[in-house]
């Protein structure tokens, strides 16, 4: 190719097709944003998370930004609390994908080149957004993460955003945790994978001035960047950011599977033609199998090397060597699939040694290698180029010598003669011959007809580098110690180079000693038969101390990866469908944090859920983490303690508008929750009246409403003095005390329940009371505030009532016989309630009948003590229950 088509060529990825929900995915379902991912800024553990996480190129190095340190300031950017729902079933994500193959073939007949533009949002929150804008008609090539560009300032501009991009990416994957990362942004990494290697131009060998022919240089192993991979190169490094993070689970029950799945016969494949998304998702599917197959430990390679026999590599051969599918981009895009999946399989060999290829790898490398002799076969019965350009048969029949019948197309043989050339044979065969020795006359049988090819090839080529020599005298190619790290696959054979030591062990070496490879001076290289390559025409030397180049990259041990009780809710989860959108509890006991002396009064998880406090009858406040850690068996302590009140902490709640932190013992407490700094405290002038009840304005308001013994509601702003408003809600004893407030979503309305089972709705705005109405027949326990101007309560009466603002009949009249609901939640459209007997409820507000969906009875060995408080973590579905021993658990 020429250079200034391979300029223009490097156009960069379509972010939007790759983030369709519709495209390639693991699972028989897909996922949807519904509001996006609040990201609101907490404090931050001093570990792996809180880390600025990826580097700025040089170039961009003045406007380094540190995402995970940067706090929020503007409150109307955290409105509303994540809800991420999965929107489609399997049915519609196959007929999705049917429809947009077929319109994909059409698209391919009239704009074969078009301009790929590309955008990669990801949802901050409901008002806040990244927007990665990733392409440009007259951009230049991008070549990833920190790799320096041509001095434009689009260029500049371009890279800064994409590094931004991959930082809030890896920012975003540590914080939102294994399950939310695996279900949300890994699938979408995934799909936009394969949008790297869509169209022809993406498939193009990257240009090199001192390379005759695309496969003269570099070697099997050392894999041949196409103009995909270097579009691919900041994805790939955030899907192994993935890994790092949560461990080699992660590739294998993640990556492996869904890669399965790219790559699986009959997908995209019909009418004797691949489409462009499955051509492209082969090239991603190899590459990234690749990095897979580095990443994995020796002991996990053996035990999933069966699995990517026979799941990818397979049946990426079977479309590789196929004679009846041709590819859309033509034998260009056969070829770098040939590479790729050669360099694939030496990888796998350099890795597990000799015997281990003959025993797992050897129908592999015989399919591969058994394309030659089928071309070989059909040539010999006429079957050529220049027979084939006339021929206006679609699909002929032709006996084979074994008797059976085979279907081809005649184009698609012209394809296959193109790649599988005498040029093929000797740069894939004659590394196999020295990697394997003798082991290749097993594992290939046509091992002479392959060995023929490369050697008419090779005198073509050079005729001079051709040296007839006996077998005795045809000296080894040994190379130098190979490295646990692989930095050096293959060696080269220099004509100087004639003293090597008798203990090397390498590559080429056909004895096996203990866990190594044992290379003598005197190897004989029968494989290579007359073949003898000299310094000039070797050309599987790998460049030294290369990166791409490595063997084995053990994954660091990080203090998040799966384990234990994680990694089997981990694998549920994402398993399991994600088209029904009720919670589930299936009673994992996930996390204990302990370091309360006294009961817990309350927990309240801050919005962006990697914190929640917790406040107790020990009279402090706590800062907790939610990352995972440990096998769910480990206990976490807190991160920061308020330790300021004088009385049992029965209040305490995040003022998301100002992120400070609002605590009650009949004083209210506003306090800062990065450095616990007291700004403000409100307290009742008669002492006879004290503080019942609490709560926060959502934002963007800064509000406090506070409740006081006298039926008297006050709001007051901590950055003024003084009171805002005073609203009398009851007059006389008949309604008793106020013991719970709660407000309306959009900030217009307050409730109040009494202890006489009084509810009475205030509107913020006016100062009006809109309605008082008698709710139940005992104290009430717990009021909720959902959208749509619907409340929900608890009551000592063993009930749980849906109401509607305005509306005097209750929506839902739910009543558990055995024991109050002192503690509820919200998600979604469902409650989940907690009693006293230890039993956790699901109730749906969308369904009449007045019974849960579910009861689960908490297990001792999960759960000690008596519950106390409940809380959800809406993104995350997780519950933290707290108990009157002073240990909260978080539960799954």
């Amino acid at each position: 190719m020429d250079m200034e088509h391979g300029s223009a060529a490097l156009d960069l990825l379509d972010y939007t097709s790759g983030v369709s929900f519709h495209d390639q995915a693991y699972l028989p379902e897909s996922e949807d944003f519904q509001s996006g991912l609040y990201v609101g800024e907490s404090l931050q553990p001093q570990e792996q998370e809180s880390l600025s996480l990826g580097r700025l190129s040089d170039k961009s190095s003045a406007s380094e930004v540190s995402l995970g340190e940067d706090r929020p300031t503007d409150g109307d950017s955290q409105k509303d609390k994540s809800s991420l729902k999965s929107m489609d079933s399997s049915q519609d994500l196959k007929q999705s994908e049917e429809s947009e193959e077929e319109e994909e073939e059409r698209e391919e007949e009239e704009h074969d080149d078009a301009t790929v533009d590309a955008e990669l949002t990801v949802a901050v929150d409901a008002g806040a957004s990244v927007d990665v804008t990733l392409a440009d008609d007259s951009s230049e090539p991008e070549d990833g993460e920190g790799e320096e560009l041509p001095d434009h300032s689009d260029d500049k501009e371009q890279t800064i955003l994409l590094d931004t991009a991959c930082k809030m990416v890896r920012w975003l994957s540590a914080k939102l945790g294994p399950t939310v990362t695996s279900r949300f942004i890994a699938r979408n990494l995934l799909r936009l994978l394969t949008s790297c290697y869509v169209g022809p131009t993406r498939q193009q060998f990257v240009p090199s001035n001192d390379e005759n022919s695309p496969l003269s240089t570099g070697n099997i192993y050392q894999k041949r960047p196409v103009l995909g991979d270097q579009v691919s190169r900041p994805v790939l490094a955030c899907l192994v950011h993935v890994a790092y993070l949560y461990g080699e689970p992660v590739l294998t029950y993640q990556y492996l599977p869904y890669i399965s799945y790219l790559v699986a016969p009959g997908g995209g494949s019909g009418g004797g033609r691949l489409n462009s998304r499955k051509e492209a998702g082969l090239l991603a599917a190899v590459t990234l199998t690749q990095k897979i197959v580095v990443c994995l430990s020796d002991t996990t390679l053996m035990d999933i090397l069966p699995k990517i026999s026979q799941e990818v590599l397979l049946p990426v051969l079977g479309f590789l060597t196929s004679l009846a599918i041709g590819f859309p981009s033509g034998a260009q895009a056969r070829t770098v699939l040939c590479i790729k999946t050669i360099s694939l399989i030496a990888l796998i060999c350099l890795r597990i040694g000799q015997e281990m290829v003959q025993q797992h790898l050897s129908d592999t490398v015989k399919s591969f290698f058994g394309a030659f002799s089928l071309l070989q076969e059909l040539q010999d019965q006429g079957l050529s180029t220049e027979s084939l350009s006339s021929c206006e048969v679609p699909v002929m029949e032709v006996p084979l010598l074994d008797g059976k019948l085979l279907a081809l197309d005649p184009s698609v043989l012209m394809e296959l003669q193109k790649v599988f050339n005498p040029e093929m044979a000797y740069i894939t065969y004659i590394p196999f011959s020295c990697l394997l020795g003798d082991v290749i006359r097993v594992v290939v049988p046509n091992h002479s007809l392959v060995e023929k090819l490369a050697s008419l090839y090779l005198e073509n080529v050079n005729p001079k580098s051709l040296q007839v020599v006996s077998l005795e005298q045809t000296p080894s190619v040994a190379g130098p110690d190979q490295d646990t790290r692989g930095t050096e696959p293959f060696a080269s054979h220099h004509a100087g180079n004639h003293h090597h030591e008798d203990n090397q062990s390498g590559t080429f070496g056909s004895v096996l000693v203990g866990n190594r490879i044992q290379v003598p001076v005197d190897t004989q290289r029968e494989g290579l038969g007359l073949l003898r390559l000299s310094a000039g025409t070797d050309g599987f030397v790998p460049s030294s101390s290369s990166e791409e180049n490595t063997l084995k990259h053990d994954l660091p041990r990080s203090t998040h990866m799966l384990c234990g009780n994680w990694l089997a809710y981990w694998q549920y989860e994402i398993g399991v469908s994600q088209h029904d959108p009720r919670f589930h509890f299936h009673q994992i006991k996930l996390q204990s944090f302990s370091g309360h002396s006294g009961a817990i009064k309350c927990v309240a998880p801050l919005s962006s859920e990697d914190f929640f406090l917790s406040g107790s009858k020990d009279k402090t406040v706590r800062l907790w983490p939610l990352y995972n850690y440990g096998d769910g068996t480990s206990e976490v302590p807190p991160r920061f303690t308020y330790a300021e009140h004088k009385k049992s902490v029965f209040y305490v709640s995040q003022l998301e508008a100002s992120q400070h932190v609002v605590s009650c013992d009949g004083t209210v407490h506003i306090w800062d929750q990065f450095t616990g700094k007291l700004l403000r405290t409100f307290d009742e002038l008669d002492s006879k009246v004290p503080i019942t009840a609490v709560t926060t304005m959502p934002p963007p308001y800064h509000s406090i409403s506070v409740a006081s013994a006298d039926s008297v509601l006050r709001f007051i702003d901590h950055r003024k003095p003084g009171l805002q408003h005073e609203f009398r809600l009851a007059s006389g004893v008949s309604a008793g005390l106020i013991r719970c407030l709660a407000v309306s979503p959009n900030g217009r309305s307050v409730m109040a329940g009494f202890s006489s089972g009084f509810i009475v709705l205030l509107d913020t705005r006016t100062g009006l009371i809109m309605r008082g109405w008698p709710a139940h027949e005992g104290d009430i326990l717990q009021i909720k505030a959902a959208e749509g101007n619907v409340l929900i309560s608890s009551s000592s009466d063993h009930s749980l009532t849906v109401w509607k603002e305005l509306e005097q009949k209750p929506l839902h009249h739910y009543k558990p016989a055995s024991e109050p609901i002192h503690a509820f939640d919200l998600y979604g459209n469902e409650v989940v309630t907690g009693t006293v007997a230890n039993k956790i409820g699901v109730y749906s507000m969308l369904e009449s009948s007045a019974l849960p969906i579910s009861t689960t009875k908490l297990s001792s060995e999960n759960f000690r003590g008596t519950l106390t408080s409940l809380a959800v973590l809406p993104t995350k579905c997780h519950l933290l229950l707290g108990s009157d021993n002073g240990v909260i658990r978080l539960l799954a």
